[in-house]
């Protein structure tokens, strides 16, 4: 799946999702080497759980973060199937 962000600097989140589980967690912009360790921390884990660990989090001065995003993305996936 692919997800466009709103208000950080990361333009988009590329995942997969199998079993429930999520894998292959990759950003197009950002921080490069905290973005790919989010995506390695997040491997393997249900999509539930990344949500309840990573919704709300935020960036100094903003309203949301790159975490939050993939939370977003992840009850937009939801949502949709």
């Amino acid at each position: 799946m692919n997800f466009t962000t709103s208000g950080v600097c990361a333009k988009e989140i590329i995942f997969d999702i199998e079993d429930n589980k999520l894998k292959n967690v990759s950003y197009v912009g950002g921080c490069n080497g905290n973005l790919k360790g989010i995506g390695v921390l997040v491997e393997g884990m249900e999509v539930n759980d990344v949500i309840s660990k990573l919704k709300g989090m935020t960036c100094k001065d903003k309203s949301t973060s790159c975490p939050d995003q993939l939370a977003k993305a992840l009850e937009t996936y939801l949502s949709s199937k």
